[in-house]
């Protein structure tokens, strides 16, 4: 898993609430279970004009114009700004390997649907809490200002704006370590491969026939 450190990003707005797991990678693209290639088909159905399947060559596919991460002014953008409920609906992991794919590292929401939020972290990407009041003001800035950045820094537990604005946010110790660090569950249990092989031989010993 990628560690997260600091990121000085451009920011993309969804300015949506109760954005659900279908809305961000549609069932029809589950079939899957490796991490990677959803980018693509992240937010289908409002990014394309056509429905979308499986091995479609999305180049050749017609682009919806008025679906705000189509305009040219926020390609590139790894902060994705959106509303309340952000990732509610089914609990799949594809929907942070979606986002991930695309190119997202962070999400600056009100709130979030506890599943999805506990799998961002799984899959190397920081979901922050800002109150509503500063998302909106954030929102604003973002319209505002073409190429609109911001500085988020895991270490500070900061989001800071271009005129000097701090936020602070909160994280769980552990979920913060091992984002610090590129952990995932995995990356976590070879920490201790070798207690793991210690106790494979002691279990060899003991037991030998489960081993014949």
């Amino acid at each position: 898993m990628q560690k997260f450190t600091q990121i000085n990003s451009l920011v993309a707005p969804l300015d949506r609430a109760n954005v659900d797991t279908d809305a961000i990678i549609p069932k029809q693209f589950l079939k899957s279970i490796k991490r990677s290639g959803f980018g693509p088909n992240a937010f289908d159905e409002w990014r394309y004009l056509d429905h979308g399947e499986p091995g479609m060559d999305n180049s050749k596919r017609k682009i919806n114009p008025d679906f705000v991460l189509n305009q040219p002014r926020y390609q590139g953008a790894s902060i994705l700004l959106t509303r309340e409920n952000f990732g509610c609906g089914s609990s799949r992991e594809h929907a942070p390997w979606a986002l991930e794919d695309y190119g997202f590292r962070a999400i600056i929401a009100p709130s979030y649907a506890d599943i999805f939020y506990n799998n961002c972290f799984k899959n190397g990407m920081l979901p922050i809490v800002l109150s509503a009041e500063i998302v909106d003001a954030l929102f604003k800035a973002v319209d505002g200002s073409v190429g609109y950045q911001l500085i988020i820094d895991l270490e500070k537990q900061t989001v800071i704006t271009p005129d000097g604005n701090v936020y602070g946010f909160e994280v769980d110790a552990f979920r913060k370590h091992c984002l610090l660090n590129g952990l995932d569950d995995i990356g976590l249990t070879l920490q201790q491969m070798d207690a793991i092989k210690a106790f494979e031989v002691k279990h060899k010993a003991a037991q030998p026939w489960l081993f014949n």
